[in-house]
């Protein structure tokens, strides 16, 4: 059983952006920061993107990241809880990991209440106002129908075409994090909007690429984890408070 009691939370490793070795020095990073917290983690929440792209073909999935998985399955074997959120880019998980892992998919929302904090998870795509396009290709890609026709490619096929199109991402195109250019987040703007009916502790999201920690309504508060390829950040709930944090190696 975990010793540990503490929460953590992170998000965007992109795993295989940039190459096999900027990958592999990036999942050799993270291993270190999963061996930085084995002894106090009770419960670990990657909220999407850890992959640049993932599908789950029924005999087939993307090969490597075979040091991350086996990292995971250590922590699961002495009883840490996993959850894995869906991302944009890595929305096809089906039972893989619940079967290999023990892990809990979460394919949108997660709400929660530990040591008498309520918590709204997600991975943060497709919240807030507009990008009606992005919603649109969203819900088409999560579609049955589409991931049926996908898994028809051969997964040379099928990977390369994935592959080509997460190329085009922010990260992989090494583009900095979008600054704040309006008075307010999207997802600032979102949480507010949750607030009206229902109060929670903390929003923690992803998909943002940029760490933030904002000071919301209510006492409430917005944690976006960042990311894996320049900060290295992730968050930690103690039983008390919730606290935004950068990973260096050898040490939290």
């Amino acid at each position: 059983m975990p010793t540990g009691k503490n929460l953590y939370f992170a998000s965007d490793f992109h795993l295989g952006a940039n190459g096999y070795a900027s990958s592999r020095g990036r999942e050799n990073r993270i291993i270190h920061w999963l061996d930085a917290i084995k002894d106090d983690v009770a419960e670990l929440f990657l909220m999407g993107d850890v992959f640049d792209f993932w599908f789950e073909y029924k005999t087939v999935v993307p090969k490597g990241y075979i040091r991350f998985l086996g990292k995971l399955a250590q922590l699961t074997d002495t009883g840490v809880k996993l959850y894995l959120f869906k991302g944009n880019h890595d929305m096809w998980m089906f039972d893989y990991f619940v079967q290999e892992l023990g892990a809990t998919i979460i394919t949108n929302e997660l709400e929660i209440e530990r040591g008498g904090k309520k918590f709204y998870l997600h991975h943060g795509d497709g919240l807030g106002p507009g990008d009606k396009f992005y919603k649109f290709l969203k819900k088409f890609f999560r579609s049955k129908v589409c991931q049926w026709l996908f898994a028809r490619l051969h997964p040379n096929l099928g990977v390369g075409i994935a592959n080509a199109w997460s190329r085009q991402s922010r990260i992989a195109n090494k583009q900095d994090a979008e600054k704040i250019q309006h008075q307010q987040e999207w997802l600032e703007a979102y949480s507010i909007e949750v607030l009206k009916t229902q109060h929670f502790d903390y929003f923690v999201f992803g998909h943002r690429h940029l760490p933030l920690d904002i000071a919301l309504p209510s006492n409430s508060r917005y944690v976006n984890l960042g990311e894996w390829v320049n900060y290295n950040t992730y968050a930690v709930f103690d039983g008390v408070t919730l606290e935004l944090k950068w990973f260096e190696k050898g040490g939290k």
